[in-house]
């Protein structure tokens, strides 16, 4: 089915990535610690073990391009959603570049960036399919096929016609 092929394309994209960027957050960690000057170990800790919650964060977003890109498909979102998320990654920034922090954070702040234009892209080369879950596991889809028909005060299907297939949630999405 399309939800396996698609578990195993996330499967493939994260191991890879994994097989990738973790020997290299080690080598990176070792070289820092021969050319950069550490007040403690206990900074030198810390301070790697950020490079890898960021790095590991940046593989736990990457799968879903490589995924879109495999199945030539991106999950539909309703404009809400992708409201949310565009709202968020500017916040994200603004936040990052105006508040005082870490250099490294500020940084990391564009990895979300980077990946979310790329996402941008995907969603103008490749069609918008509505069958297929996205990260929150719903399909657009599935919603007609599950919701029953909803009826007016006469008892007929909204619409008028009896034989109109109109949901409660198209109902919904007309009222708004």
């Amino acid at each position: 089915t399309k939800e396996r092929e698609t578990a195993e394309y996330d499967r493939i994209a994260f191991r890879y990535l994994a097989i990738v960027l973790y020997p290299l957050v080690i080598i990176w960690s070792l070289y820092a610690l021969k050319q950069y000057e550490y007040k403690s170990w206990y900074s030198w800790l810390i301070s790697n073990l950020a490079n890898a919650v960021y790095t590991f964060g940046f593989i736990s977003m990457c799968p879903q391009l490589y995924v879109n890109y495999r199945l030539k498909s991106v999950a539909h979102l309703p404009w809400k959603v992708f409201m949310y998320k565009i709202f968020n990654t500017f916040v994200d920034d603004a936040f990052a570049w105006l508040i005082e922090m870490p250099w490294k954070h500020r940084l990391m702040t564009l990895r979300d960036d980077v990946v979310f234009v790329i996402f941008l892209i995907q969603v103008y080369l490749y069609r918008v399919d509505k069958s297929r879950t996205n990260e929150f596991g719903y399909s657009y889809e599935d919603d007609k096929e599950k919701l029953p028909p909803v009826q007016n005060d006469n008892g007929d299907l909204a619409g008028g016609s009896s034989n109109n297939t109109t949901t409660k949630h198209d109902a919904k999405l007309k009222e708004e």
